[in-house]
């Protein structure tokens, strides 16, 4: 038998697993696109012109602008950890779906790449609803904002992996409250959303540099708001370097666990 740890190798089969995620999503597009579109839109109403009132501008820009930049990273951020971790754990483990899958021509590899290019997919449909009530609301730098689309896809790619290794090693969905606690929202609050990373402490500022969100932030809020890029190379370098590393590690694990 194979090394639970060699190098994965997924193939065209990952395709056909994304294709059947999206099938079964197709079924819910309805409550998907309220919570795409009403979710961000109360948080960009509620703080943006709310706490806007009072912050004013943010880093030369309106507040309302600076939030949406944020938001579009943080939700790519949250809702491929909530696929990676609940859905991914409900089809490994509860519904035995990949059993079933593992009866065909697909191996592993296949399923787990599909997986982990759906998780990018719903954060992308997610950013896109994001971007779309931001230029309603005037706070884009016009078509050139289209550009952030492939960033938020990347996103999606780097916290999907991460999140996949939770379900690997979770007994129950209770277990996925550790990652939120200890990494979702300490990235949500630290990595720039809500606040420049140049107001926290010396300290923080430097810790927050191995946080994904920060990098995905300074590639977001750039290319939505029309300011200069800093760095592309070495953010870009980050999430990436996340998303294969994570993917490896979930490979890995998933195949310990149901490869015996």
């Amino acid at each position: 038998m194979p090394s639970h740890w060699s190098i994965p190798r997924p193939g065209r089969g990952a395709v056909a697993v994304w294709r059947r995620n999206l099938r079964v999503w197709r079924k819910l597009i309805g409550p998907a696109i309220a919570m795409n579109f009403g979710e961000p839109t109360l948080y960009l109403l509620g703080l943006g012109f709310g706490l806007g009132s009072f912050v004013g501008s943010m880093s030369d820009m309106p507040y309302l602008a600076f939030l949406a930049s944020g938001i579009i990273a943080s939700s790519a951020m949250t809702t491929a950890s909530f696929e990676g971790m609940y859905s991914v754990f409900t089809r490994m483990d509860v519904q035995h779906t990949y059993d079933a899958m593992l009866a065909t021509p697909l191996v592993l590899d296949d399923i787990l790449a599909g997986e982990m290019l759906w998780c990018a997919s719903k954060a992308l449909f997610s950013g896109i609803a994001i971007l779309t009530v931001a230029v309603v609301l005037g706070v884009t730098a016009g078509p050139a904002a289209l550009l952030v689309l492939p960033v938020v896809f990347l996103i999606g790619l780097c916290f999907a992996g991460p999140a996949m290794i939770m379900a690997a090693v979770a007994a129950n969905y209770d277990f996925f409250n550790y990652y939120f606690v200890l990494a979702v929202t300490p990235m949500l609050i630290l990595g720039g959303v809500f606040y420049p990373i140049d107001t926290l402490p010396m300290p923080m500022q430097s810790a927050v540099q191995v946080l994904p969100l920060t990098h995905a932030v300074e590639l977001t809020r750039p290319l939505m708001t029309g300011q200069p890029l800093h760095s592309p190379l070495l953010h870009l370098a980050v999430l990436a370097s996340y998303a294969a590393t994570s993917f490896y590690v979930a490979v890995a694990l998933v195949r310990r666990r149901l490869l015996v």
